[in-house]
Formats: C-alpha cells, structure tokens, sequence
C-alpha cells in the first residue's frame, strides 16, 4: 500500500505547475472572485496573479485520507494575463483575446515519495483567441475559449510544467441585485479537456466553479468568495483507475479601486474545506492571492 502511494505521489509531483494549486488540471482555482464573470470595456489590460498556495497534505489516492509521514509543499506563482478587448463584436458580445504567462516557485516535501525538492521557472503558456463579453443593465456574461499550452519543463518533482496541453471553455454570469450595481453575485465555471502526457497517460476532465458576493462600499468592495473543482470523467492510460479528484474552499475578497492611476487591487484568501484524490494524490491547503488589475 505505502509503495503504491509513493508512486502515485510521484506523479502528483512531476505534475504540479501553472502555479501548483491543484493536482490534475491546469487551472489554478481562486484567481477570480467578486465579480469573475464580468468582461471589461474595450481597450488593452494586464492582470497580474500573485498566488501562494500552501499545502498542508497531501490526500491518498482514492480517498479523503491523508498520505502517511510528513508531506507539504508551497507554490507561488505570478500568473501574468494580457486582455485585449477589441472595438468589434461577435454575436452582439464585445469580442477579444488574451495569453497568460506563469512564473512558478514550487517547493515540496513528500516523505511518502522520498521526494525534496525546489524549483522556479516560466510554467505552461494559456493562449485564448476568442473571448466574449455581454453587457446588461443588471448583468454581464462571458464565453472563452482557449488551450493551454505543454511549453514548460517536467524534469523534476517540481518543475513547473505539467507534460500535456489541455482545451479550456469558459462560461459565467454575473447579476446585479440593484440598479446602483452595489450588490453582485457571480460565477464562472472552467472546463478542461486534458490530453495525453509523454507516458500516455490523460487526466480526465476538470470543472471549476468559482463564485463571488460582494458588496459596494462607495468605491471599494467587500463580501464572500470560494470555488469548487471537480474531476468529471476518468483517467485513462497507464496507471489509471476509476477515482475522480475533487475540492472545495471558502475564502473572503476585498477589492479597491485606484481611479487616477486606472488601477484595481484584490486581495483574497481561501481555505479549503475538503479534498479528495484520484489516481495520484491531491494536496489540501490555504491559498492566498493578490492581483492588479491594469487598464492602458
């Protein structure tokens, strides 16, 4: 049983990257909050996601439980996006497109692999041709699509690579509980469909739900955020089996706006309340992540 989990943990590790917050997808859940469904106007935007997750354990594959010995692990990521919305429509939706370029610092210990090991690199590049946003009175809605990308390296326990590109559709909404749009609720849900690694190995497919309430408190925002990411379809390859991963947190976000300088600063934190593995082991942790949002 330990040897079989050491060689699951083994494959947990070389597959962290794109700033490490989950074992399987490349999406890293918690980097949207209050208000994560609503496209800006057009124009040229950089948003950057400074995130630390911290792993407190690891989960056994196949369950709720945790791995044996000491096992922890930190990642910090910059996830740097370039949204360019552009004048045009597309199905009357302000039409764009948008690249993210991660840099990664990952940091594990897994006594159960045998594994310490420390790494920092450039992680696996989303590129996006086709984002779409829709503006009503009392709503915004989004639709996206891009691939991430197998650009980074997988050598070693934490490189920051994952070893396969993966599809991601996006689609969320959020709605206005008032005309003065000081009360909002919001979701936005991933989909990603995994390919196969070097090994042949291919992760099954992954949901992400992130959600946001938030309040208005004449120019800054305030309320409760969390997110929720499922594995919806079963690994398949070498090494696969029929357990499907998943996690769930709650966190809180604050938002401030700097009108002069075309700024917005977010600060959230979130606390995963349960997690449970798949074919290889899934970490359970904290997360903490502050972004500007930056308007040219």
């Amino acid at each position: 049983m330990k040897k079989n989990m050491a060689i699951a943990a083994l494959a947990l590790a070389g597959g962290l990257a794109a700033g490490g917050a989950q074992a399987e997808g490349h999406y890293v859940p918690g980097v949207e909050g209050i208000q994560g469904a609503s496209v800006p106007p057009p124009g040229l935007y950089y948003l950057g996601y400074l995130v630390n997750y911290n792993i407190n354990d690891f989960r056994a594959p196949g369950s709720s439980d945790n791995l044996p010995g000491h096992n922890r692990g930190t990642v910090t990521a910059l996830a740097n996006r370039l949204v360019w919305m552009t004048p045009y429509k597309v199905l009357g939706a302000d039409y764009g497109m948008e690249a993210i370029v991660p840099l990664v610092r990952t940091s594990l210990t897994i006594n159960a692999a045998g594994i310490s090991d420390t790494r920092s690199g450039v992680g696996d590049v989303f590129l996006g041709p086709l984002v779409l946003g829709w503006h009503g009175p009392q709503w915004d809605a989004v639709a996206a699509a891009g691939m991430w990308l197998d650009t980074a390296s997988t050598s070693y326990p934490a490189s920051a690579g994952k070893g396969f590109k993966s599809t991601m559709l996006t689609g969320g909404l959020t709605y206005y509980f008032d005309g003065a749009k000081t009360v909002s609720g919001s979701a936005l849900m991933r989909f990603e469909r995994n390919g196969k690694n070097d090994a042949g190995m291919r992760h099954g497919n992954q949901i992400t739900l992130e959600w946001g309430l938030g309040k208005s408190f004449g120019g800054w925002q305030a309320g409760l955020v969390g997110y929720s990411q499922w594995q919806v379809s079963d690994d398949s390859g070498p090494g696969a089996s029929t357990n499907r991963s998943s996690r769930h947190a709650l966190g809180a976000e604050v938002v401030y706006p700097v009108p002069g300088a075309g700024l917005f600063l977010k600060g959230a934190v979130y606390k995963e309340l349960s997690a449970e593995a798949g074919t290889g082991p899934q970490p359970k942790g904290s997360l903490v992540r502050f972004t500007v949002v930056k308007a040219f």
